[in-house]
C-alpha cells in the first residue's frame, strides 16, 4: 500500500496553521522577485510581535515572531507560485532580530522560522541561515525574515 504524501498546505492545516492575508507594503517594493528558478522574498514582519529582544521580548515570544514571519513568508510565495508544493527547496533564510546591544540569543529566535520550514517542507526545508541583530527595524518589529528558494521552472510572472 502506497502512503499519500503530504502537500506543504495539507501540513499546515494539519498542524492547525493558516496562511494570513498578505500583508501591505510599507515602501517602494514588491513582496518577491523570481529570477529563473530562484524567488527571492522582500523581508517581512509581523502585525503582533512588536519590541525589543533582550529588553521587553522574551525568546518565547521571539521565537513566536520569527514563526509568523514565515507564516507571512509562506503566504506570499503560495500567491506568487499558486502552490506551495512548487518550491523544490528553501535555499537560504535571513533573519533580522530587533534586540539589545548585549543580547546573543539571534539563533534560538530565528529556529522559530526554521523549525516550522522544516515541518512544512521536510528535507526540502533544510537551509541555510544567517540570524542577525539590529538596533531598530521598521514599525518597531521584534523579527523580520526574508529568504531565497529554488522553485520548479515552469510559467513566470514576468
Amino acid at each position: 500500500m502506497v502512503e499519500k504524501v503530504m502537500t506543504p498546505e495539507e501540513r499546515l492545516q494539519q498542524m492547525g496553521l493558516e496562511l494570513p492575508p498578505l500583508r501591505s507594503a510599507s515602501g517602494n517594493y514588491i513582496s518577491c522577485v523570481r529570477t529563473g528558478n530562484l524567488l527571492f522574498t522582500s523581508g517581512q514582519g509581523t502585525d503582533e510581535y512588536r519590541g525589543k529582544l533582550g529588553e521587553d521580548v522574551s525568546i518565547e515570544i521571539g521565537y513566536q515572531a520569527a514563526r509568523q514571519c514565515m507564516l507571512n513568508l509562506l503566504a506570499v510565495i503560495k500567491h506568487e507560485l499558486g502552490d506551495l508544493s512548487k518550491v523544490k527547496r528553501v535555499v537560504k533564510i535571513l533573519g533580522f532580530v530587533n534586540s539589545t546591544p548585549d543580547f546573543i540569543d539571534h539563533p534560538k529566535v530565528m529556529n522559530g522560522s526554521s523549525d516550522l520550514l522544516i515541518e512544512v517542507f521536510g528535507e526540502k526545508g533544510k537551509h541555510g541561515r544567517s540570524a542577525v541583530g539590529m538596533a531598530q527595524l521598521p514599525h518597531n518589529n521584534a523579527v523580520e525574515v526574508e529568504m531565497i528558494l529554488e522553485v520548479e521552472d515552469g510559467d513566470q510572472n514576468e
